[in-house]
């Protein structure tokens, strides 16, 4: 209970106002239940014929005496005189009139309450999810190379509605149940104290039952909620790799990998809604076991003629089993918030993550890149083995540095930490003599273009992608970019120009259509800092001209930084850098390198072969 009501002070304030109304209209629902069950009194009295013994001499001042004798002798007198003016069959059906009308009044109190309820439910689901998706952007890249994408599409999906499934689902069980409960047992107390207190002794013993199963449900839930995500994680995998499982004829050993989790998700599922179903049946027979319990106690009582007269214990018994509804819905809401806490835990590991690249509590703002980007004693480590040693570098404004050597030896590494994807552990890396790290995000990142080896586009048009980056970009201003990177004539021979969708990640495009469609991006954002990861690396001969063409009317007049594997595409850099194993070895022009005869002349000899 105490974690729920902590899920519950995290995300339901915001939702006070309905908080209110459905507290109110559930105060009005049972206060109208009790008055309109208390008509069942008279009628049976009537049906059965005891009125006249218990006519009374008058009326009773309210005032005069304990609150539940006025309130008896007052309302048989009016029934006596009803009776004595109207007949017994009117009087019944004016009192079955008023139990009808009682009723609606009671049901469209009920429905208030429900109707003031679901606000606070779809809001809250809202609100978690919008906070996962801001948690998730915010997040720096390394927490991502941890975590399976299909995990947080779990915990994002399957999580998220188990929580409105099972928590928000038990918000009757706070705002509704307990006050069901209080005022249905001070009914019962005033009734008959000696009888209600007998029934005390029954309910903790049902309700220890009750809780009996869903102690160990929450762990049975985490597992398979574990067990969900690798079932997605599983399908994230399969839809990336479809190519290589069909060209490897791989697709029966994908099936049973797949069967195999699916099965063990299924049998860890089946267990825990075994438990869950169990809850119902096990309240209901406890609930009628107890009501057979008082029954044979109440009718000791009325048969003694003790207190109880036998259309009040009727009623007594009618409001006893009013209150064991709500009673089942506390046993129900035990078994499904253990569900739900499972996964608002799996959730928070999201939610609660910390950002190793955290803002700057007093961030320099800059607007303008002015003379250049530095390295100084850089040294970087994923985790236990240094990716980047003692770099030292120097980038002047409007100069191509490049950066060449083996595959896993640092460079992507390298110019991720130029606009603080990563935070370095020794050393510094400066733009304009100021720490990176002292800028703020947006700021830093605003001066960086970014063109990729593949091409990361959305499900989206031409046009949207394009202005990715830019607000309130016009037309002709996307048009003169994508002009720029060589994409206008492709883009106007698709079906709709520029407002045509291009697909899951581009996937209607060619290579080196997708890459031209980035590069436009990147030159409408116009950037003063470029960074460019083997542009060109993947594409054909022909693609690679056209984007080879477009990069060179993109990096005119920009600082750029290019990571390159085909050296034919960085011959006219500014310098050449060599990293071989987390470290600058060579550095220089192309022609200089050449004379040097070192790792460079030895790729340059491996590519010209």
């Amino acid at each position: 209970m105490k974690e729920f009501l902590q899920v519950l002070r995290r995300f339901v304030p915001p939702y006070k106002k309905y908080l209110v109304l459905t507290v109110v209209f559930n105060i009005l629902s049972a206060v109208l239940n009790i008055f309109s069950f208390m008509a069942i009194i008279p009628i049976l009295q009537i049906l059965f014929k005891t009125q006249a013994a218990s006519v009374p001499a008058g009326l009773m001042d309210w005032g005069s005496g304990n609150m539940k004798d006025v309130l008896i002798n007052n309302a048989n007198y009016y029934i006596y005189e009803m009776i004595e003016s109207m007949g017994a069959t009117t009087t019944l059906l004016v009192i079955g009139l008023f139990l009808a009308f009682m009723t609606f009044l009671k049901t469209g109190a009920y429905f208030l309450s429900s109707a003031t309820i679901i606000p606070i439910r779809t809001g809250v689901v809202r609100d978690i999810r919008n906070q996962l998706y801001r948690k998730i952007t915010s997040l720096p890249l390394g927490f991502f190379s941890e975590e399976r994408k299909g995990d947080i599409i779990a915990r994002m999906s399957g999580d998220v509605q188990e929580i409105e499934n099972s928590i928000m689902s038990s918000l009757d069980m706070l705002f509704k149940n307990p006050i069901l409960i209080v005022f249905y047992f001070a009914t019962l107390l005033v009734i008959s104290w000696q009888l209600t207190l007998f029934t005390l002794v029954i309910v903790p013993i049902m309700g220890w039952f009750m809780g009996f199963v869903g102690r160990k449900l929450k762990q049975k839930s985490i597992k398979a909620q574990s067990l969900w995500s690798d079932t997605m994680s599983q399908v994230e995998e399969t839809l990336g790799g479809l190519r290589i499982i069909k060209a490897f004829c791989a697709e029966e050993k994908m099936n049973r990998r797949f069967d195999k989790i699916n099965s063990e998700y299924r049998e860890n599922i089946r267990r825990v809604n075994t438990r869950q179903q169990m809850a119902h049946p096990m309240s209901e027979f406890l609930g009628t076991v107890m009501i057979v319990i008082v029954l044979w106690f109440g009718g000791v009582l009325v048969l003694n003629n003790m207190t109880l007269s036998g259309p009040t214990f009727i009623y007594y018994l009618v409001i006893l089993y009013s209150i064991i509804n709500p009673l089942k819905e506390f046993s129900k809401a035990g078994y499904n918030i253990p569900k739900g806490l499972a996964s608002m835990e799996r959730v928070d590991k999201i939610l609660m993550a910390e950002s190793n690249i955290k803002e700057p509590e007093h961030p320099v703002h800059i607007t303008d890149f002015k003379s250049k980007i530095e390295f100084r004693n850089v040294s970087f480590k994923y985790d236990q083995k240094w990716v980047l040693r003692n770099i030292n570098l120097t980038i002047e404004k409007g100069k191509t540095v490049a950066l060449v050597g083996q595959s896993g030896g640092g460079k992507s590494t390298l110019v991720d930490l130029i606009p603080r994807y990563y935070d370095v552990q020794e050393g510094e890396v400066l733009i304009d003599g100021v720490n990176v790290k002292d800028m703020g995000l947006h700021d830093l990142r605003s001066l960086i273009g970014n063109v990729n080896q593949e091409a990361i586009l959305f499900n989206d048009s031409f046009r949207n992608n394009i202005s990715f980056g830019v607000d309130n970009a016009t037309q002709e201003q996307i048009e003169n970019a994508a002009r720029i990177a060589n994409a206008h004539d492709f883009i106007m021979e698709s079906e709709h120009g520029y407002d045509t969708n291009i697909g899951d990640r581009g996937g209607r495009l060619s290579g080196g259509q997708r890459q031209r469609v980035s590069i436009a991006r990147a030159i409408l954002k116009n950037p003063p800092i470029l960074i460019l990861d083997e542009a060109t690396s993947a594409l054909d001969t022909e693609s690679e001209r056209l984007v080879q063409d477009a990069l060179e009317h993109l990096m005119k007049t920009r600082t750029t930084v290019a990571i390159a594997h085909r050296l034919s595409t960085i011959k006219n850099a500014d310098e050449i850098c060599v990293i071989h194993e987390g470290e600058i070895v060579e550095r220089g022009t192309h022609e200089e390198l050449l004379a040097i005869d070192g790792y460079y002349k030895k790729l340059n000899d491996m590519q010209t072969l």
